[in-house]
């Protein structure tokens, strides 16, 4: 087969969307050598390497609007190239498939993460609102295929774009394998003293936005009076400074607060493995891959009880209101001094994350592409 893909994110995303297209499409040149893979983008950069790989190739604008004007590119002519080239499938791996590639002689598979931007627009700006919803649209309408990345979120295509059932497949996201490895201890504690961690903290991972909710757990430290800090990994954005900066200081609460912009994903396993609890107490999401990492790592797992979070994280984390401090303060409180319960998320979190490890997304993705030409 010849398979085209979005790559955009692959090549220019650092976090979640980035990594679930390269976790994607490394696996996937890895272990189908006899496919060819083309990797549509508007630019390369060094956060997805694949000279190692005779079977990929790798396609930018080839004219000087194409290379300044890249997103219009990305969604408008990049069909020009594409129909010259003619992949068999092309797979929008964000949400997204060219506008008029219905025109083309050429099977439409899409990965569609979330429609948060639907269920909560007031977490977004109105512009890109309406450009998420037009995208999203359209890809839902023409797309051949849809790939849900979890249950809930299939059902959000249903009940906000009146999706067809029968062309929404879900397929779990992998993590990557680096997190279930676990370190010695003189591994753990060159990272934490690297990063001048602590030797006990409590772990949030995640871009910090007011949808992902970092304020419920400075909140919670505060009420419970719990002594243990915060290491927060994650950009900073406009909630930070308008929101969880003033929080920290006018709870004095800076001496506890740590704060890392990003690390590379061979580091932050050990950052994993070394945090005491790991909260994850985000309003909503469309999978939440940072509980998947925390429970492969070993690490008792706090996260929200609506939304895709049960579905992720199965039985085995303490469950949260996102909007209540005070039930956050109680399950940290009941995590330290519960040494059987700790122990018992411990183990059936690494049992949970291993079903999701061993999930072949790769083979899936194969077979959806060979029964969709078949047809």
């Amino acid at each position: 087969m010849i398979i085209g893909f979005d790559a955009k994110r692959a090549y220019t995303n650092k976090t979640g969307l980035g990594n679930y297209s390269r976790n994607l499409l490394l696996q996937l040149f890895k272990e189908y050598p006899s496919h060819k893979f083309l990797l549509f983008t508007p630019k390369k950069t060094q956060l997805l390497q694949v000279e190692q790989y005779e079977n990929v190739n790798v396609i930018c604008p080839n004219n000087i609007f194409g290379k300044l004007f890249k997103s219009y590119w990305r969604s408008f002519l990049i069909t020009e190239q594409m129909n010259k080239i003619k992949p068999q499938i092309f797979h929008g791996l964000s949400n997204e498939i060219p506008f008029g590639i219905n025109n083309l002689n050429i099977k439409t598979v899409v990965t569609i993460h979330d429609v948060i931007f639907k269920k909560f627009p007031q977490w977004y700006n109105k512009i890109d609102t309406k450009l998420y919803d037009t995208k999203t649209k359209y890809a839902v309408k023409y797309a051949d295929l849809i790939i849900a990345i979890s249950e809930q979120t299939k059902k959000d295509l249903i009940e906000f774009y009146n999706a067809n059932e029968e062309k929404i497949k879900v397929v779990y996201q992998n993590f990557n394998p680096v997190f279930y490895k676990l370190l010695s201890p003189q591994e753990i504690e060159e990272i934490k003293a690297k990063y001048k961690l602590p030797k006990e903290y409590i772990l949030y991972v995640g871009t910090i936005e007011e949808r992902k909710n970092l304020a419920l757990i400075v909140e919670a430290l505060k009420i419970g009076k719990i002594n243990l800090p915060l290491v927060a990994i994650g950009k900073k954005t406009k909630y930070y400074t308008k929101t969880v900066e003033p929080l920290i200081n006018q709870l004095s609460l800076a001496d506890k607060f740590i704060h890392i912009d990003q690390v590379k994903n061979e580091v932050l396993p050990a950052i994993y493995q070394g945090a005491k609890i790991f909260v994850y107490p985000s309003f909503y999401e469309g999978f939440g891959i940072p509980i998947l990492e925390a429970q492969a790592s070993g690490v008792p797992v706090i996260t929200s009880k609506n939304g895709c979070f049960k579905e992720v994280a199965g039985e085995a984390a303490c469950f949260i209101d996102p909007s209540n401090p005070y039930e956050l303060a109680l399950s940290i409180k009941r995590l330290l001094t519960n040494k059987e319960l700790y122990a018992k998320l411990i183990e059936e979190g690494r049992l949970n994350s291993l079903k999701f490890l061993k999930n072949n997304q790769s083979q899936k993705l194969i077979e959806i592409y060979e029964k969709l030409i078949s047809n």
